[in-house]
């Protein structure tokens, strides 16, 4: 045998197709920064040029005031950390600060791969509705920050 353990299988060799990734990150301290009209063209825009470039697909999201949900999907060697991390530098541009200097976001973010026994839809009903239960509308197509970059139908 090699002198080297076993290493787990990589993710690409588990997927017969790229996963559909759930994704969260929020503001550092939770401030109130996101929900604007030039940080959500900044979100499409990336997102629309991630998958005309990249073939890296932004499906359902959401921006709240403080945190952003999305559901993203790329190629084999998709490396989402390192895509969550230009979005994250291209998005702090269009944060308007007042006094506070701080750092914009939290660090890291939290993902989930949707399984074939999930429903992609639930769980975007769900996310959907952040702003009604965080009092923003009274419903959910009511919240302008929110919409569908690319369908993705694999899931």
């Amino acid at each position: 045998m090699g002198r080297f353990p076993r290493l787990p299988p990589r993710l690409d060799r588990v997927f017969l197709e790229a996963p559909v990734y759930f994704v969260t990150f929020c503001t550092h301290r939770r401030r109130p920064l996101l929900a604007n009209p030039e940080l959500h063209a900044a979100l499409v825009a990336f997102s629309k040029r991630a998958y005309l470039e990249h073939n890296v697909a932004v499906g359902r999201y959401v921006i709240l005031p403080d945190h952003i949900h999305l559901f993203v999907s790329g190629d084999r060697g998709f490396d989402l950390g390192r895509w969550i991390g230009l979005l994250k530098q291209v998005l702090a541009k269009c944060v308007v600060r007042r006094s506070d200097s701080g750092p914009v976001w939290q660090r890291g973010f939290f993902d989930h791969v949707l399984r074939a026994a999930e429903s992609y839809s639930q769980k975007w009903e769900y996310v959907r509705d952040n702003p009604v239960r965080a009092k923003l509308v009274c419903e959910a197509d009511a919240w302008p920050y929110a919409g569908e970059i690319v369908i993705i139908d694999r899931v």
